[in-house]
């Protein structure tokens, strides 16, 4: 029954898309309006289809059905019932199942926004898009990605979900999170296209599709983040971020979705940038595709990564044609994305903006170039290159000061022009506060010239953002908090601790292997200090259950007691270490097992490695800002008066903008 109703759903999702496809088409053919309201209608039903496939999987892994392939590979009996559920996304069939419904959801979502509008050329292409995406998603779910097929031959259980991703409830949420950044990048991408297509290319698709574009990127952060404190909680090797391909995968289009909405403030204001702004926002959601693609074809060896699978070749291609068609339309388009404003100055507010698309630009380059080298190589001389972390930390580190120097200049620069005084004035207090975090951090015994120069420029660039926080507040009280400007002040701070917590965890981390014993009489010592933390062996405690072997020690550190433990599960074949982590907000203890506990009772012996590394309570803390500053910066703030005051609603049908015309600028402000 479970294959059967799921099947049924994503035939009904790919019929659903097709016949939107095929109607939406023929209406922008004959300008039938008709036929383009239609798109709501067949909206639902793509919906409807992903809902009903989801649900049968869900119920095949509740009821434990595995005459379902994917349940007999990926479920368990003895799989607790959150990780159950999150075995859904847990393999590859799943995560593609997650996909189409999460894709199904945002297109629902943009024709109920647009419903008014439904018969706008504009709009009707943009739904024509996604229906384009929804159909080669579904597609891969009726081929390669097929995950309701069945077995002949039923097994009584399960191996259950990878065990790395049944130990931590962040696999619950990581994922979907990502998911929803991934996808909802999709939004911005159609109306792109629409645009170029249409010949629309004035301010206003930009305008009604902002906040889509910055919901992606604030759900595509909190997973990336999620993501980096599932690696610290989990993997046990004391890190956040091993510059791992797959997490490069969801890194790549971070970056450039974080320049396109920088660059974006510079088309709505001056109407400049235009080529700009197209192609990183065709690059995000190319990017996106291209993640998929080194995730789920088996070509990288990764933790993160799916088994090989034949949707690569599709992934593949469907990234080249995206590529291929879109800077086709950019070409076509050229003479009309040229604009007749010029940037006046380097030093303006629109001059920081180009020059941060192009650091931007470059470090997506750096990232992607190391992920891909190796399968490059690899198929071009059959020979496996590695390329390292040495690498990336060579060569993103100097961009990432860049970035925050950047941080610290662009909010204080005017449009078109600063002169030396009015930098001199707005610089002159964050530049105090940067120099009096470089002063504390050297009290408090920090050294070396790249920290000490992150932490100079991160106290440079947050006095900046202070100081507009400031003058905001001042005048319109607490609402000065909402708005694009402001709240993307908040999201700099999130970065900015983010930043502090990355030099100084890496810079100053202390690493220590110790055997420890209960008693001194056992031939080690009872406790090990390290960085001034005191880790003393209490006993050992066994933690099995029904769903797996656990054996670990309890250990005090400062004299709270921790448990990191060694668990081993039915139908694995390898331990999987399970550290324990003390957080404070000055630093971070974590302790992982490097074997299975020793003897017991007075005689019992434990080895273990202690990692403390400072401030790392802050990349948690920074990327919950930068969440809370995503959602103050989607609300409006004090928005400047549009000069046509129709304009506002019916932006996206003003006709054809010549190049370089303002007139259709909305909101300019802080909208």
């Amino acid at each position: 029954m479970n294959a059967a109703l799921g099947t049924g759903g994503v035939v009904l999702g790919v019929v659903g898309s097709i016949g939107a496809i095929i109607t939406l088409a023929m209406g922008l053919r004959g300008d039938r309006p008709d036929l383009l309201r239609m798109s709501r209608t067949y909206a639902y039903m793509v919906l409807g289809g992903a809902l009903v496939a989801f649900a049968a999987m869900e119920r095949a892994l509740i009821t434990r059905d595995f005459s379902l392939q994917y349940v007999a590979e990926n479920g368990s009996r003895a799989t607790p019932a959150l990780y159950n559920v999150a075995t859904l996304w847990a393999a590859l069939e799943g995560s593609i199942l997650l996909w189409a419904l999460v894709l199904s959801g945002y297109t629902v979502a943009v024709a109920l926004k647009f419903r008014r509008r439904l018969s706008d050329h504009l709009v009707a292409w943009a739904m024509l898009t996604m229906f384009v995406v929804t159909l080669f998603f579904f597609a891969l779910m009726l081929g390669p990605a097929n995950p309701f097929r069945t077995l002949a031959n039923v097994p009584a259980d399960g191996p259950g979900p990878n065990p790395l991703l049944q130990n931590h409830p962040l696999m619950a949420f990581h994922p979907p999170m990502l998911y929803l950044g991934y996808v909802g990048f999709t939004v911005p991408f159609a109306f792109a296209i629409a645009a170029l297509v249409t010949g629309r290319l004035g301010e206003g698709w930009l305008v009604e599709t902002r906040r889509w574009t910055l919901f992606a990127w604030a759900f595509l952060t909190v997973g990336i983040i999620l993501g980096a404190w599932w690696s610290h909680e989990v993997l046990g090797w004391g890190g956040y971020w091993a510059w791992d391909p797959v997490e490069n995968a969801s890194f790549l289009p971070w970056l450039t979705g974080t320049a396109f909405i920088h660059s974006v403030m510079v088309q709505e204001r001056r109407g400049m940038l235009r080529v700009w702004n197209l192609s990183l926002l065709c690059a995000t959601f190319a990017l996106t595709i291209l993640g998929t693609f080194l995730t789920r074809s088996g070509v990288l060896d990764s933790v993160h990564a799916f088994s090989d699978s034949g949707i690569g070749p599709m992934l593949l291609g469907f990234f080249a044609l995206i590529v291929v068609v879109t800077v086709g339309l950019v070409a076509w388009r050229g003479d009309r994305l040229r604009s007749p404003a010029r940037i006046d100055s380097p030093a303006s507010r629109e001059g920081a903006f180009l020059l941060n698309n192009i650091v931007f630009a470059a470090f997506a380059f750096v990232v992607l170039l190391g992920t891909v080298f190796p399968l490059i190589a690899e198929a071009l001389d059959d020979d496996r290159v590695t390329v390292g972390v040495p690498y990336f930390e060579r060569m993103t580190m100097p961009i990432g000061l860049v970035l925050l120097f950047l941080m610290a200049i662009a909010p204080v620069l005017p449009w078109r022009k600063a002169s030396a005084e009015t930098l001199q004035t707005r610089l002159l207090w964050p530049g105090w506060v940067g120099a009096g975090v470089l002063v504390f951090a050297v009290a408090a015994g920090a050294r070396g010239l790249a920290p000490l120069l992150a932490f100079f420029l991160a106290g440079f660039a947050a006095g900046s953002a202070l100081r507009q926080l400031v003058l905001a507040t001042r005048r319109q009280g607490a609402r000065g908090l909402l708005g694009r400007t402001n709240g993307g002040m908040i999201v700099h701070l999130g970065v900015i601790m983010i930043a502090v917590a990355f030099a100084a965890s890496n810079a100053y981390q202390v690493e220590r292997e110790a055997r420890l014993c209960i008693t001194p009489e056992a031939g080690c010592p009872t406790t090990v200090t390290v960085s001034g933390h005191e880790i003393t062996f209490v006993g050992i405690v066994d933690n099995s259950t029904a769903a797996r072997a656990e054996l670990g020690a309890e250990l005090a550190v400062d004299g709270k007691v921790f448990a990191p433990a060694i668990q081993q599960f039915p139908n694995g074949s390898q331990q999987i270490g399970k550290p324990s982590v003390k957080n404070t907000p000055r630093d971070s203890v974590l302790l992982a097992l490097l074997d299975l506990p020793q003897g017991s009772g007075p005689e019992a012996s434990v080895r273990v490695r202690v990692i403390v590394q400072p401030l790392i309570v802050w990349l948690w803390i920074g990327g919950a800002v930068m969440g809370i500053g995503s959602i103050l910066a989607a609300f409006p703030g004090r928005r400047r008066k549009p000069t046509d005051p129709t304009s506002a609603p019916a932006a996206l049908d003003a006709p054809p903008a010549a190049p370089g015309d303002e007139r259709d600028l909305v909101g300019v402000g802080d909208r």
